[in-house]
Order: C-alpha cells, then sequence, then structure tokens
C-alpha cells in the first residue's frame, strides 16, 4: 500500500498534502513516519515545523501546535507595532506569534514566555528572548511599563471541554497549554488584571477566544479598565479581544 492510501485508510483527509510533506524527509526515516502518522501523531511534530503566517516555525514533540486561526491575532497586532516597539509573545508555545510579528515589523522588540520549559526551548530556536515562568512573572522587572503590545494566545478550552477534543489534541499536546479553568477564561481574567502594569501609556492587549467565550473575556478587559473590542474572523472560525491602556 503507497504512502497515500496508508494515511488515507488512517483517517487522514489531506493525504495527498501530508504525504508530500512527510516524503520531504531522509528516505530510511519515511517509513518509521508514517507508522507514527498512521498511529495518530500530529503531522506537525513528526515534521517538525509548523506552517504559521507563511513561516516554517520549528517544533518540538509534546508543544503546543499553534492553529491557522491565531494568524488573526498576528493580524491584527501588527498595525500597532513599528521599528522599536516593544511587544510581548504571552503564553508563547514555539512562539510562532512572536515569529510571525518579527517577520512583519523589522526593528521589532521581541520577547515571550511561557510556563512550560519545553515550549520556552522550542520558542528559543526562533525567538531572542524567551522567558520562563508563570504570565508575567516570567518577565524581568524592568520590562514593566514599557510593552506596547501584549499578544496573548493562553488556554481557553474549559476544563470540562478536554475529553471532547480531537484524539491528536488530547493525546500529544500538554495539559496546561489546554485548559483554561472552569470556564476556560481563567488566564485572560489574570492577563487582564496584570497587563495594565507592564503596558506604557496607550498600549495594547490582545488576547485570542471563541466566540461563545467573547462576552467573558471582554468582562475581564472591562474590570481591569480596558474599552474592550471584539474582533472576529468569520472564515478562520477566530475570535480575538482587544483593549488599550489609557494615556
Amino acid at each position: 500500500m503507497d504512502i497515500v492510501s496508508r494515511l488515507r485508510a488512517a483517517g487522514c483527509v489531506f493525504a495527498e498534502e501530508e504525504a508530500a510533506l512527510l516524503s520531504e524527509a531522509p528516505a530510511d526515516a519515511l517509513d518509521a513516519l508514517v507508522e507514527r502518522r498512521v498511529a495518530g501523531e500530529p503531522l506537525e511534530h513528526l515534521l517538525g515545523w509548523v506552517l504559521f503566517d507563511g513561516l516554517r516555525v520549528p517544533l518540538d514533540p509534546g508543544v503546543f501546535i499553534p492553529r491557522q486561526r491565531t494568524e488573526f491575532l498576528v493580524e491584527l497586532a501588527a498595525p500597532l507595532l513599528s521599528a522599536g516597539s516593544v511587544a510581548l509573545d504571552l503564553c508563547c508555545g514555539c512562539g510562532a506569534v512572536g515569529a510571525a510579528l518579527l517577520a512583519r515589523v523589522p526593528g521589532l522588540v521581541l520577547h515571550a514566555a511561557d510556563i512550560d520549559p519545553a515550549a520556552v526551548a522550542c520558542a528559543s530556536r526562533s525567538l531572542p528572548d524567551v522567558h520562563l515562568g508563570s504570565l508575567f512573572d516570567a518577565l524581568p522587572d524592568d520590562l514593566r511599563g514599557t510593552l506596547d503590545v501584549i499578544a496573548v494566545n493562553a488556554p481557553y478550552v474549559p476544563t470540562g471541554s478536554i475529553a471532547l477534543m480531537p484524539r491528536e489534541a488530547r493525546d500529544h499536546e500538554p495539559l496546561l497549554a489546554l485548559d483554561g479553568g472552569a470556564d476556560g477564561v481563567r488566564y485572560h481574567r489574570e492577563i487582564a488584571e496584570a497587563a495594565p502594569r507592564w503596558l506604557r501609556p496607550g498600549g495594547h492587549l490582545l488576547i485570542e477566544t471563541s466566540q461563545s467565550q467573547a462576552p467573558l473575556t471582554m468582562a475581564a478587559f472591562t474590570a481591569a479598565g480596558f474599552a474592550s473590542r471584539l474582533h472576529e474572523d468569520d472564515d478562520r472560525y477566530a475570535t480575538v479581544v482587544s483593549g488599550q491602556l489609557r494615556s
């Protein structure tokens, strides 16, 4: 049975495209990679990279795989930045958001942070300044009050919905990158509350959320003193809430 047929039999919807990408691997490794894909490992972990905003971003096994909808977060954040601006990719995972912002904004000063050591090690392959720790606790104190943009893709799957996620995510991505607490917006509240201490006057906070959770995310922004705005891209099922710190 050829590679395409094996992948299609395993339920891979885009079997032809996946076969072409896997075939870029050395011939002596190809069969093992196909077997692992058939067994359910995510394609991106097998390839060692994820295509995001036109970039091949390095991705290690066990690290959260950024979704294509998160490109909407980048598209909203990039126009708020220019050469010399300081941005933070918070809950950075493999660093895809930060890498995309650096590619879109020459001269950008970019920091990133994540609580997962595996994610920090992975992101450090793409980004210059990646910090390990829980949310803003990861950052050096001299960044307080200096950030122009904080772009966030924090976990926002409600705890009770984790079991309903595709097996690839449940089995191969870290729970701490998925679980957003009882209603999914635990981290949105914590981030919105703390962000004003790290943003410069007039700085922007942008958080990816879901359409159903957007009212809760917006409420978190309001409670923290932001005037929140909802952004939606129906084609990618992407939802982002943004807010600007008053000057």
